[in-house]
């Protein structure tokens, strides 16, 4: 194997609990019954993480985390004082770069946005708030336990501690909700832009298997009606002073996620937590991927790897064109080379095809994606699948 160049690490932690499941949702999410045994959890955690660093030390070696994001389920649910042992704990197995952004997933219900000052003492930098919706009535439709006012209210409390340790939030919002119209849904992003975020989100609803949605599928918008809404938001959001910097990111100057751009540039991320995903490389020329086990039970019984598998090399050049290409930079050709081993001899048939096609542009140091390309992704992608 060829000898790889290691990329920035990150670290990925899952919170698996939520007060209930939303009817779109296919994370791994448990509704709360009971107490949740955060204390515990945590201790678990950091576990799963001790184990990870013993086990994975070839391919940590003397890297620092320069980004840890906190998902789920609901992180909030978890107290400040619990994020603050989480966290604390972490820093004592591994060493943070110096402008490490932290993120942590929040719903803007009161009870959790009240807790936002207590998080960013405790070392968060950057709050992630699952709005999705400004109408109660589509809020309702997706099972989110939040009202507008709350939203609004939650993101004022974000906005205060702007520059107070924090240093950027994101409002996740979707599109193509049931039954939503072209106007409401250029509405919503229109009270999103209103409220100032460094970062939005900003992505279509689809239908998941395995999900209540699945089951009985609500009426969605026309893929016509979806285009206008993506096409007229896109432009609204420009104007406000967003870029687009992948597929369905937006963000000021400056405040891209962090964490994101290293998963997208094919960095690589440890990952503790019920059902974690993680991706690691070696010095030696092997990549791994690997998952934790995802229901709590189990994982608090101390098993905590679920899988481990190499990727082959044949899969190497679609894996890193398939996170490369939803960011809208340019794709530097020595990284290629440098973090999958191979040379790029092993894609030219590849990429003269898609050259031909209009979907990438090439200088003698890059690849960049076109508009056509971003129109006709799954096409592209598949032309570096193996046969």
């Amino acid at each position: 194997m060829t000898a790889l160049t290691l990329p920035p690490l990150s670290l990925y932690v899952h919170i698996p609990w939520c007060v209930q499941k939303c009817p779109y949702c296919d994370f791994n999410s448990h509704g709360q019954k009971g107490d949740i045994p955060e204390t515990d959890y945590i201790q678990h955690l950091l576990a799963d993480l001790r184990q990870d660093l013993t086990h994975y030390a070839d391919s940590i070696q003397n890297r620092h985390l320069i980004s840890i994001f906190i998902g789920g389920g609901t992180p909030s649910l978890f107290s400040a004082q619990g994020i603050h042992q989480l966290l604390q704990g972490i820093q004592e197995q591994i060493p943070f770069a110096p402008n490490i952004e932290i993120t942590l997933e929040a719903n803007p219900g009161t009870v959790e946005a009240g807790r936002f000052k207590g998080y960013v003492e405790a070392g968060v930098t950057r709050i992630s708030m699952g709005i999705q919706s400004f109408s109660d009535e589509k809020l309702r439709a997706l099972g989110r336990i939040h009202n507008t006012q709350e939203a609004k209210s939650a993101v004022g409390l974000a906005q205060d501690l702007l520059g107070k340790g924090l240093k950027s939030f994101n409002l996740d919002l979707m599109h193509g909700l049931p039954n939503q119209t072209v106007e409401q849904a250029l509405e919503d992003l229109r009270q999103a832009i209103a409220l100032n975020p460094p970062h939005l989100s900003w992505y279509q609803l689809t239908i998941e298997p395995n999900t209540l949605f699945a089951y009985r599928p609500p009426t969605l918008p026309n893929d016509d009606e979806l285009w206008d809404i993506f096409e007229q938001g896109h432009q609204l959001l420009l104007s406000a002073g967003y870029q687009q910097y992948e597929t369905s990111a937006y963000a000021k100057p400056n405040f891209q996620c962090q964490h994101n751009l290293n998963y997208w540039r094919f960095g690589d991320y440890l990952a503790i937590g019920c059902g974690a995903h993680g991706k690691l490389s070696f010095a030696d020329g092997r990549i791994i991927r690997f998952s934790k086990t995802k229901h709590p039970k189990g994982y608090m019984r101390g098993e905590y790897l679920y899988e481990e598998k190499i990727v082959p090399e044949i899969d190497r050049a679609f894996e890193f064109f398939m996170n490369r290409f939803r960011l809208l930079e340019a794709v530097p050709k020595a990284e290629f080379t440098a973090l999958t081993g191979l040379a790029e001899s092993a894609v030219k048939n590849e990429i003269i095809w898609a050259l031909e096609k209009g979907y990438l542009m090439e200088t003698q140091l890059h690849w960049q994606i076109t508009e056509q390309g971003k129109l006709f992704l799954n096409e592209l992608l598949e032309r570096f699948l193996s046969e």
